[in-house]
């Protein structure tokens, strides 16, 4: 096996003539197994809870020299069970590239990045690689950077088509926030402990004609501007984030809404809380011609407002916003291990219709995790949801199970298969 990596490494160097070269070649496997029930959503009183085993199953190819980089990420993500054991092929072709890109460093400050690659920024509000899916996000993009004395700059820009072309631009591909054309700007300076970051997100999603036949009719836009900021104060550390959306939240609907965020950490000793609120606006439930509804796009939205992806992995879109207060403790209980305990209590930003209460109830999220080995962890987790009236009318209105519960279980194995490096004689 070595003698075909050596193999590998070698016939870069027919390509490179550089100083100093690193190849390296990672593995990530990570099998889950989950009990949902309520997970997502509510879970109906008689239906029947979900329990499955899904696996990914991750192989990354690194290349580095004093200028170039070049990465290669490729991955199965399956069910177990999904495919027939004697099957000649992937019946739900599972495999997929997930990143492949190149970068180079034209001088010490200014690199450019191209292909597909993860946009991963500040807490992953808004932008973020979202490790917690099996699958991930990427985006095929463009990417300069520039960096120097704790600043840096990128500016990404992406067009999106669904294969080669002979005519017209339409992009058909669809799904949320599926954009045709982005462009990004964000900006970071970072001091000793303290960082404060300014981000612009301009993404434009294709626009059809109505009718029978559906046609191209240009693109509507929407954008995503604001700050995330962290830094000491006295025995705490404070973290916060605002955001503003303008533009369009669909083709003939206005958008104007905004997103605010601050927590404060405080850690004594070896066990650290977090006191924090967020808040999302939304619409009222009436029918108007604009909409209030921020929505957090293309981050990891499942660190966020309750581990049961109740809200905005998915779902909760252009709805009455959410206020989420929460309080979090982690408790080490060994060398290589440790208990978090997450509270939520969760509430509408906006009115909700005929009275209702604001009140969209709490949930309780316990993770405890454990280093098994080197590059070994398992994390198991339990989450329980308490509903309210309100909460089962906004989804949906059918009657809810009198419990409402996940829990899951998760090894996550990322070994170092090869690495060596080359250096010039």
């Amino acid at each position: 096996m070595k003698k075909i990596f050596y193999a590998l490494a070698l016939s870069f160097l027919v390509f490179f003539e550089v100083d100093a070269q690193t190849f390296s070649l990672d593995a990530d496997i990570r099998p889950r197994f989950e009990y949902r029930h309520g997970f997502g959503a509510p879970l109906p009183d008689g239906a029947d809870p979900a329990a499955f085993v899904t696996q990914r199953s991750r192989l990354n190819f690194a290349y580095q020299d004093s200028k170039l980089k070049v990465y290669f990420s490729v991955q199965d993500v399956s069910t177990w069970g999904d495919t027939r054991q004697l099957a000649i092929n992937d019946e739900n072709h599972s495999f997929s590239l997930f990143q492949a890109w190149l970068s180079y460093a034209f001088t010490e400050n200014w690199s450019m990045k191209l292909g597909r690659q993860t946009l991963s920024y500040d807490d992953q509000r808004i932008l973020g690689e979202v490790d917690w899916t099996m699958q991930g996000r990427f985006h095929d993009a463009a990417m300069l950077t520039f960096a120097k004395n704790g600043f840096k700059t990128d500016l990404a820009v992406a067009y999106s088509q669904e294969n080669q072309k002979n005519e017209g631009t339409g992009f058909p591909i669809t799904g949320l926030y599926t954009y045709k054309v982005m462009q990004m700007l964000h900006a970071k300076k970072t001091w000793d402990k303290a960082s404060v970051s300014f981000l612009f997100l301009n993404n434009g999603f294709q626009k059809y004609t109505e009718g029978a036949t559906p046609q191209p009719d240009g693109v509507y836009y929407r954008q995503t501007t604001g700050t995330y900021f962290t830094f000491p104060v006295s025995v705490f550390t404070l973290t916060g984030s605002a955001y503003l959306q303008t533009g369009k939240s669909a083709p003939t609907t206005d958008l104007t809404a905004y997103q605010y965020m601050l927590e404060a950490r405080y850690k004594p000793g070896k066990v650290a809380f977090t006191l924090g609120f967020e808040s999302l606006s939304g619409s009222d439930q009436v029918a108007t011609e604009k909409t209030n509804s921020f929505f957090p796009l293309y981050g990891t939205n499942h660190k966020f407002n309750g581990y049961m992806d109740l809200f905005y992995v998915g779902n909760h879109a252009n709805n009455v916003g959410l206020n989420d207060l929460y309080l979090t403790t982690l408790v080490p209980t060994g060398k290589n291990s440790s208990i978090g305990a997450f509270v939520h209590f969760f509430s509408a930003q906006a009115e909700l219709n005929d009275g209702l209460s604001k009140n969209l109830g709490s949930e309780l999220d316990l993770v405890y995790s454990k280093t098994i080995a080197k590059n070994i962890k398992l994390n198991v987790g339990y989450s329980q949801y308490f509903d309210t009236e309100s909460m089962t009318v906004l989804k949906g209105g059918i009657a809810p199970a009198k419990t409402q519960n996940w829990g899951w279980a998760q090894l996550i194995v990322t070994p170092s298969l090869f690495k060596h490096s080359l250096k010039e004689e």
